[in-house]
């Protein structure tokens, strides 16, 4: 089984951002590691304490990492802490959370995330889940100027 930190230094190599917004410690550490080798990459680091001070972000960013946080906020600020990352435009979101500290399944798909892996690291359980804005909302077949009642308006006026 894979452990959370193979996990999310999978999602860094797959993804070779350029932005990178790290929350939590094996999110730090594993984006402090990538700035490393990757002197042209540029990380942003949320604490808890500066969540509420960190909106909007200065840029938007290529990948954010989400670890050992939500368990530790009440649930509004984290509902909140996602919804931000995500409507702020970030591209890809990566969230490990441990199962048994209030955080469901639905919780993650109501925010538009998908459950990627079950994780498991000395023993303790947690699950990946992921948001990325390029396959979020799929493109529907019915959303185009054939499918209209008159397809001759297609992008001519605006109500």
């Amino acid at each position: 089984m894979t452990t959370p930190h193979q996990a999310v230094a999978r999602i860094i190599d797959t993804t070779q951002p350029q932005t990178l917004l790290v929350c939590g410690v094996l999110a730090e550490e594993a984006g402090r590691h990538w700035q490393l080798h990757n002197k042209h990459s540029h990380l942003t680091t949320l604490t808890e304490t500066s969540l509420k001070d960190a909106f909007p972000l200065p840029e938007i960013q290529d990948l954010a990492l989400v670890t050992d946080v939500l368990e530790h906020l009440p649930r509004a600020q984290g509902e909140i802490l996602l919804g931000q990352l995500r409507n702020y435009g970030t591209h890809q979101i990566a969230v490990v959370v441990k199962p048994d500290h209030g955080w469901s399944f639905t919780d993650f798909i109501a925010l538009g995330f998908r459950r990627q892996a079950e994780l498991e690291s000395d023993g303790e359980p947690s699950t990946l889940y992921t948001y990325n804005i390029d396959t979020y909302n799929h493109k529907r077949a019915w959303n185009n100027p054939d499918n209209w009642a008159n397809p001759e308006m297609w992008g001519k006026a605006w109500w």
